[in-house]
């Protein structure tokens, strides 16, 4: 099936997709500390707020640049430039997947929004066979449409949400799909049941493969 012989609300499908994605995220940094949203949870560097940063980075890329559409407001997201400086060192081009001192949840929480009304633009404006080009994809791949643009963001930020699940998690014990919901077995003992497949577990030899 090709983009035009798609249903109609083949888009609207798509876009719901992505909103929820997106709503799965942010929702795992609500009600965190500065401490608690910014602290690195993996040996590298893995956190919540940076997630998030990340996030933005994401589609102001592929919903702006890609389709010829540049974000309106450089100065609220300075990491970018710096990144593609030529002269961008490590901590640079790392940027986009941490909070400075300076850069506060609300502030990023914040912008992340103002993205999204930013990328929801660029998908109402355009049909979903709108040509696009990703200059920093490997030649032969750069040439893309919304529609592919639209699959390929909701998959990364579900599986950034899937992160910020386990990192939640370890932050402060919360879990769950979305607000009001947290996916789990009513009655169940979870204690209980780390602890068996942890017994299990350890019936093997540690050693690295």
């Amino acid at each position: 099936m090709t983009t035009s012989e798609l249903p109609p609300d083949a888009k609207t499908v798509l876009h719901r997709y992505l909103r929820g994605a997106r709503e799965a995220l942010l929702w795992k940094v609500e009600g965190l500390s500065e401490r608690e949203a910014r602290m690195p949870r993996t040996p590298t560097g893995t956190n919540l707020l940076g997630l998030v940063k990340h996030a933005a980075t994401v589609e102001i890329g592929y919903f702006g640049d890609v389709f010829g559409r540049p974000w309106p407001r450089p100065e609220d997201a300075p990491w970018l430039a710096a990144a593609d400086a030529p002269d961008a060192d490590a901590d640079a081009l790392q940027a986009e997947f941490f909070a400075t001192e300076d850069e506060s949840v609300e502030q990023i929480v914040g912008l992340y929004r103002q993205v999204w009304d930013f990328a929801d633009a660029t998908i109402d404006a355009l049909p979903l066979d709108a040509p696009g080009r990703v200059w920093w994809w490997r030649e032969g791949n750069r040439d893309v449409t919304l529609h592919q643009i639209l699959v390929h963001v909701s998959t990364e930020l579900s599986r950034h949400a899937g992160h910020a699940d386990i990192l939640r998690e370890e932050a402060d014990g919360a879990v769950g799909m979305r607000a009001g919901n947290d996916n789990l077995a009513d009655g169940f003992d979870y204690a209980a049941f780390t602890t068996r497949l942890r017994g299990t577990a350890e019936q093997f030899p540690g050693a690295a493969r």
